[in-house]
């Protein structure tokens, strides 16, 4: 069945002036532009996998800068880990985070990271109930649902929204030229598969935590729901291409029988299934493995039980830490593609360790 939502023209800010949401706004789901028109290209900023530590912090620092100084960049979509793994997962942490991310000029959109709640369990981390930071995730980086954050904010669509579902506010959805775009709840740490083990030492593959698999079972079912939206949205509105945001790289290279790439088939096979229906561009967007690249990972079965590549399908990843830097993601529905990337190193952070 297909999920059905408001078919709201819902617009990030796409111009340089300050775009503050009014109370109409939030009543109605947009972002006005107080009459200029929108333009028919245009840029984001990508990351993900930053900062980890204190130490990193400056090369963070210009980074943000950096994109601040390129006025083609609309939003920020940084895909999770805003913390090293091995950095304690306490409330001062997030909020100091939450502000550096507020020193972006533009919107800014997170979609979160193992690093912050999954892997909470960790003693390094505080030995956290990952759950419980997840709540405490969503208070401090996701204030008001279907309003980034950021220097500026934007009105974009939540899951919240979405009835079954309204605890995933994570989940967003909004229309940047001509295109449809949405972030995905989707984790590192086999997308929460992996055991909480430094908490309970009984919990395991084989005989897992009841609350554990509860959690990744509603989260996985609201991601589906959610890419369906996503997709349903883009052929309602003749959209030229998709982009899709998770943290987690999904392990597009191993086999779906393998136990590491168990907590991914899912939310795979649905994108596949969609992008292939949907017949123009689409981009997977993540963080995790802290290597950027651009490339075509998808792949489906044939008739003739061969492997095909989803040839419609484009994976980009962000850079990560160590390599601190951003990629600019290009949209400009003239082109067939659609969407092109460009690296942009940050002069300062090379070889910096």
């Amino acid at each position: 069945m297909k999920v059905q939502i408001r078919r709201l023209a819902l617009v990030l800010a796409t111009l340089a002036l300050p775009m503050a949401v009014h109370a109409d706004d939030r009543e109605h789901g947009r972002v006005h532009d107080r009459g200029h028109h929108l333009p028919q290209a245009g840029s984001f900023a990508l990351i993900g996998d930053t900062p980890y530590g204190a130490a990193r912090e400056p090369m963070f620092d210009r980074v943000i800068k950096d994109i601040n100084r390129n006025h083609q960049v609309r939003f920020v979509v940084h895909t999770g880990d805003i913390k090293a793994g091995s950095e304690r997962c306490d409330d001062a942490l997030f909020i100091h985070r939450f502000e550096q991310f507020e020193t972006f000029d533009v919107p800014f959109i997170l979609t979160p990271g193992d690093n912050e709640w999954t892997d909470c369990h960790r003693t390094s981390n505080g030995g956290y109930l990952p759950t419980e930071r997840l709540a405490r995730l969503r208070e401090i980086f996701y204030p008001e649902a279907g309003v980034t954050t950021g220097g500026r904010k934007a009105r974009v669509e939540s899951q919240a929204s979405m009835p079954g579902h309204e605890a995933y506010v994570e989940n967003t959805l909004w229309q940047f030229a001509g295109t449809v775009m949405g972030t995905i709840h989707v984790v590192g740490s086999n997308n929460d598969l992996a055991p909480w083990s430094q908490i309970d030492p009984n919990d395991s593959y084989e005989s897992p935590r009841a609350d554990r698999i509860a959690e990744f079972e509603a989260r996985q079912a609201a991601a589906l729901a959610w890419i369906n939206a996503i997709f349903d949205r883009a052929t309602a509105t003749g959209a030229r291409g998709v982009l899709i945001a998770m943290q987690a790289n999904p392990n597009f290279d191993l086999d779906a029988t393998d136990r590491q790439r168990e907590g991914f088939n899912a939310v795979l096979d649905l994108i596949s299934t969609r992008a292939i229906a949907f017949g123009k561009p689409v981009v997977i967007a993540h963080g995790d493995s802290h290597y950027f690249r651009v490339d075509k990972p998808l792949a489906a079965a044939t008739v003739d039980a061969g492997v095909q590549t989803i040839e419609n399908v484009t994976r980009v990843e962000n850079f990560g830490s160590q390599n601190v830097h951003w990629v600019e993601v290009s949209v400009d529905p003239r082109d067939e593609n659609v969407f092109s990337f460009r690296q942009h190193i940050v002069e300062a952070n090379r070889f910096a360790r």
